[in-house]
């Protein structure tokens, strides 16, 4: 592992990097503690062997803008690819990110935070040495956002959904303001787009009535994977703030 690379990309990296420095003999640590360092560390430099990356970037001024499935994106786009560990907290918000990157090729491993900074450091290694990290991710039990996403109707869903996650709509002509959808397409809002979506994921109870106001307290409950989701598929137009 003489001269391993390491990214560790967090807030809070520089914690983390000089203890990595000490246990990992001749490794070079970079941290990046925001899109912008994320960025110049991988932008026409040379390839990390292992990246150690936050899933959810508890920081006021970067939480919503920056997770760590745009540092999987950014490492494709600057053709930096590398094997990836990503850092949970062990929070509920942190499932639908989850879901996406455990199906990622780049995703060698979940480490959690709460373990301590000896798994980290065995993570590392097992990565260093060109191994995959047993999956502790379970499989979901019911269909991940990231695939009720796609197709056509999908998209308008998550266009939607990410209107009302920023805060952008409060009723049904701002929503087709903001998500660039027709007032019909808008009024159906429950009962074709993202009401099926509750129901196809059990998250509704099936004894009470299914309400606009059951769909928009469902966006608020997933609004950072929608956000980020929105973010990273080029739909940044509804979560911008309306004049």
């Amino acid at each position: 592992m003489e001269g391993m690379r390491i990214l560790i990309a967090s807030p809070l990296g520089h914690v983390v990097a000089e203890p990595v420095r000490s246990a990992i003999e001749g490794a070079t640590v970079v941290v990046a503690r925001d899109q912008e360092e994320f960025v110049r560390s991988v932008s026409g430099r040379v390839r990390f062997d292992v990246v150690c990356a936050d899933l959810i970037w508890n920081r006021p001024d970067i939480e919503w803008t920056f997770d760590g499935l745009d540092v999987l994106d950014g490492l494709h786009h600057a053709d930096r690819l590398a094997p990836v560990l990503l850092a949970t907290q062990g929070h509920s918000m942190e499932i639908d990110h989850l879901e996406e990157a455990r199906l990622r090729p780049d995703v060698w491993g979940v480490v959690a935070k709460a373990d301590g900074f000896g798994s980290l450091i065995a993570a590392l290694r097992t990565v260093a040495h060109g191994s995959k990290l047993d999956d502790r991710v379970p499989s979901p039990t019911h269909p991940p956002l990231y695939e009720l996403f796609s197709g056509r109707r999908g998209i308008t869903a998550a266009r939607m959904a990410g209107a009302i996650a920023a805060g952008n709509a409060s009723d049904n002509a701002t929503l087709a303001s903001v998500a660039k959808v027709s007032h019909n397409t808008a009024n159906k809002v429950t009962s074709h787009y993202l009401g099926p979506l509750l129901l196809e994921r059990r998250e509704h109870d099936d004894r009470l009535p299914l309400t606009q106001a059951s769909v928009y307290r469902w966006c608020g409950l997933h609004a950072r994977y929608i956000v980020s989701w929105c973010r990273r598929h080029g739909h940044e137009d509804v979560l911008a703030p309306q004049a």
